[in-house]
């Protein structure tokens, strides 16, 4: 049975070097920042460019969300913003999930994606009860690959030639996880 009001309170998760709050306004100036970073869009795919006031917009928004959780991802011990991440399609029927990270720059490589990712899992599968979650990541993203493996996902399937980004075609890999595979 899922627990739809888990989607809808917006909690605030803490472990021992991040805190996952809920995307809100006061993230607006952050999130546009980082989606101005090259690193971050090449590994997210991003090829639009947002207006401030576009991100304003969707940062406003996130709590009105019944169907996913959109989290900014801090240093809990700075309250300095990392990145973000969605567990997004919330499909009650099926009990299942999309899901998206995205760290800034100067957070990557550092622990902060696994410790994000198994907070947000455990609370997909512990507190809301869901299933099954499942992402996306372009096969030049190594890091991220291994990254996901650590945290239980496992490969499901290849999108051949599923990203053009300067000139040169990329895969997207299809990962996902079970509540019985969470480590």
């Amino acid at each position: 049975m899922i627990n739809t009001e888990a989607i809808v309170t917006k909690p605030t998760l803490t472990g021992q070097r991040v805190r996952l709050a809920p995307l809100a306004p006061r993230h607006t100036e952050a999130t546009f920042k980082s989606l101005r970073d090259p690193e971050v869009l090449r590994l997210t795919g991003t090829h639009t460019v947002f207006t401030r006031e576009q991100i304003e917009r969707w940062c406003a928004t996130r709590a009105d969300q019944e169907d996913r959780l959109d989290m900014a991802i801090e240093d809990v011990h700075t309250g300095e913003y990392a990145g973000e991440l969605s567990l997004n399609g919330i499909d009650t029927d099926n009990e299942s999930a999309g899901f998206r990270i995205a760290l800034i720059s100067e957070f990557q490589g550092q622990g902060f994606g696994p410790e994000s990712t198994r907070l947000i899992l455990s609370y997909a599968f512990d507190v809301i009860g869901l299933h099954r979650v499942q992402l996306e990541v372009f096969s030049f993203n190594e890091p991220a690959i291994r990254s996901y493996e650590k945290c239980g996902f496992v490969l499901e399937g290849r999108m051949r030639d599923a990203l053009l980004w300067d000139g040169q075609h990329h895969d997207t890999l299809i990962m996902g996880i079970l509540r019985s595979e969470l480590r």
